[in-house]
C-alpha cells in the first residue's frame, strides 16, 4: 500500500512540475524527491536524517546515483520523471547527501 501511495504521489507531482534545470539539485529535490524524502514514504530515507543516510552514503555517491537512476523499493527510476537527465539526478543525490554532512 505504501509503494502504491509513493507512486501515486510521484505521478501527481509530475503533472504539476516545471522543468528542472541541470545543476540545481535542490530544485530537482523540491520538485520530485521531497514527496517521499520529506516524509519517509515507502521507507525513503528522510532528508537530513544522518542515521538513515549514513549506511547509504558509505556505499558512495555513485551507488546512490545508480539506485536513483534505476529505482529502488517503492521509488521508480528517476523518481518517476524519465525526462530528467542523469546529471540532474546526480545533482539531486549530491544535494541530499550534502544535507547530512
Amino acid at each position: 500500500m505504501m509503494k502504491l501511495a509513493a507512486i501515486l504521489i510521484t505521478i501527481l507531482l509530475l503533472w504539476t512540475i516545471a522543468d528542472a534545470t541541470a545543476g540545481d539539485g535542490r530544485l530537482v529535490y523540491t520538485q520530485i524527491c521531497r514527496a517521499c524524502h520529506d516524509t519517509g514514504v515507502a521507507g525513503a530515507p528522510v532528508l537530513g536524517d544522518k542515521t538513515a543516510w549514513s549506511p547509504r552514503i558509505q556505499g558512495g555517491v555513485d551507488a546512490l546515483l545508480q539506485s536513483a537512476l534505476r529505482g529502488k523499493g517503492g521509488m521508480p527510476p528517476k523518481g518517476g520523471n524519465a525526462g530528467l537527465t542523469d546529471d540532474q539526478i546526480r545533482d539531486a543525490v549530491e544535494y541530499m547527501v550534502a544535507q547530512v554532512k
